[in-house]
């Protein structure tokens, strides 16, 4: 015979089961909390210190490095071959002597920026911070450099469509200085970013790794140019 449930029994089940679901739902809202909180705390530091892995942004400069690279050695790869073209009507370009000075300059703030790495290790914010400064003061220095010898070609009646060894001289200048400038925008953006968005020690590196390239480049170039004229 089956058993015989009143509507007494049947509101104590139903009160019995929202109490426990209620305890339950309890717990695991203090569980959530708790987790939540634990979470945020470690979810906020992942956001902000290590989102992405360190070395993702190492993998990230090098590939766009090795893409600056390729586009520069298309451009000497265009200056060998037409400058091997005969009846080309190729000249002898007169580099402005200005260009020495801004090559030592750029060479200079390679070591000012090694020199910030170093004051960073020593845990030195304001060592790092004053040499970090005078390398992208150097920066702008060079690039002011550039635009100058481009003035002197100018008064020297040397235009980009000048001839053939003016027009690379130009591209060559134009494009490095560019990336250049691209630099100098990230070493401010270290110098003025909020730490919590990436490590300062990723961001000197990525940052210090790509004002080297820059300046093995140009060094290149400018032999590339004072050679091949």
């Amino acid at each position: 015979m089956a058993p015989v449930i009143t509507v007494a029994d049947e509101l104590e089940l139903i009160r019995t089961g929202v109490t426990d679901h209620g305890h339950g739902r309890g717990g695991r809202g203090n569980g959530s909390g708790f987790e939540r909180g634990h979470g945020g705390s470690e979810g906020g530091k992942r956001s902000g210190d290590a989102a992405v892995p360190q070395r993702a942004y190492i993998t990230g400069i090098a590939v766009a490095l090795a893409a600056i690279l390729m586009f520069f050695m298309a451009l000497v790869s265009a200056y060998m071959v037409r400058k091997g073209f005969p009846n080309s009507g190729w000249q002898y370009l007169e580099l402005p002597r200005i260009l020495w000075l801004n090559t030592l300059v750029l060479l200079a703030s390679s070591v000012t920026i090694v020199l910030a790495r170093r004051r960073l290790a020593e845990h030195d914010q304001s060592g790092f911070r004053y040499w970090w400064m005078l390398t992208t003061a150097l920066g702008f220095i060079f690039l002011g450099g550039q635009l100058l010898a481009w003035r002197q070609l100018e008064h020297a009646g040397v235009y980009l469509s000048s001839n053939p060894s003016s027009s690379f001289f130009y591209v060559f200048t134009a494009a490095h200085g560019v990336h250049l400038f691209g630099g100098l925008v990230a070493l401010i953006a270290v110098a003025v970013r909020d730490p919590r968005h990436l490590t300062r020690g990723t961001a000197t590196e990525v940052a210090e790794v790509y004002w080297h390239f820059m300046d093995g480049l140009w060094v290149f170039l400018f032999l590339l140019l004072f050679l091949g004229r």
